[in-house]
C-alpha cells in the first residue's frame, strides 16, 4: 500500500490551518501544521515533509526566509500562499525555488489540485531518476523548457513560471501551429475536478506574454485566434 504524502502547512491564520488542513486530510494526506516559520523549520530539519505550503507574510520568520533555509537542506516542493497578488513577491519567491504561488482568498479545490500536480511531478521526476531516464527538453526556436527541472529559458535568459503557466506553455509549444482551445489548455493545466472559466486561461496567457516581454520586447510567438483559442507560432 502506498504511503500517504506528508504536507507541512505553515500559516499564522488559525482558520486557514484548520480548514485547509482538514481539506488536505480528507484527500488522504498527512498534514503537519505550524503557526510560524521558526517552528516549521525546526520540525522540517528533523523530519522532512513531501511538500510545503508556506504563507509569505508571517511573524518571526516569513515564508521566503523559511524557503531559503529549507532549500539549504532539501529540495522539498513548496507552494507559497500570500494575502496580496503582488507580482514582485511571486517572481522573487519562484526565483528562490518555490514551485507555485496562490493568492488569498483561494479556492481549496485549486490548492488541492496544485498539490496533486506538484506531488505527481515530483514522483515522476524521482521515478525517471531511478530508471536512469532523462525527461526530454522541449526546444522551439529561442524557447527551451525543461520539465524535469521546471526551468524555462528564452535564448540565454531564464523566465520564471508558475506550475500552471509552465503547463500551458508546454501544451502550446509541444505542437506549434496547432490551435489549442481554452478547454484544451484547461485540461493541460488543471485537474478534471477543478472548474476554471475562460478568463482564467486568458489571464495566464496575459501573464506569460508579460514575463517573456520582460526579457524580449519582440516576443510574439503566442498567438490569439479570437473565439477559438491560442497557438504557438511555427518557426
Amino acid at each position: 500500500m502506498k504511503e500517504k504524502s506528508t504536507i507541512a502547512l505553515v500559516d499564522d491564520e488559525r482558520n486557514i490551518l484548520q480548514s485547509l488542513g482538514m481539506a488536505l486530510e480528507a484527500e488522504g494526506y498527512k498534514v503537519r501544521t505550524y503557526s510560524d516559520g521558526t517552528a516549521a523549520l525546526e520540525s522540517l530539519n528533523e523530519d522532512p515533509a513531501d511538500l510545503g505550503i508556506f504563507d509569505i507574510k508571517m511573524p518571526r520568520m516569513d515564508g521566503m526566509e523559511l524557503l531559503r533555509r529549507v532549500r539549504q537542506q532539501s529540495d522539498m516542493p513548496v507552494i507559497f500562499l500570500t494575502s496580496k497578488d503582488e507580482e514582485i513577491d511571486e517572481l522573487f519567491g519562484l526565483k528562490m525555488g518555490a514551485d507555485d504561488y496562490i493568492a488569498k482568498p483561494f479556492s481549496q479545490r485549486l490548492v488541492l489540485e496544485r498539490v496533486r500536480t506538484i506531488l505527481r511531478r515530483a514522483a515522476s521526476r524521482e521515478a525517471g531518476a531511478d530508471n536512469g531516464e532523462a525527461t526530454e527538453i522541449l526546444e522551439r526556436g529561442a524557447l527551451k523548457l525543461d520539465p524535469e527541472r521546471h526551468t524555462c529559458h528564452w535564448g540565454e535568459k531564464p523566465v520564471t513560471l508558475t506550475v500552471t503557466e509552465f503547463l500551458i506553455l508546454q501544451a502550446l509549444a509541444t505542437r506549434p501551429g496547432v490551435v489549442k482551445s481554452r478547454d484544451a489548455l484547461m485540461d493541460a493545466a488543471y485537474d478534471d475536478q477543478v472548474y476554471v472559466d475562460d478568463r482564467t486561461i486568458d489571464s495566464h496567457i496575459k501573464r506569460l506574454r508579460k514575463k517573456f516581454k520582460q526579457v524580449d520586447d519582440d516576443f510574439d510567438v503566442i498567438e490569439t485566434l479570437y473565439g477559438v483559442g491560442y497557438r504557438f507560432k511555427e518557426a
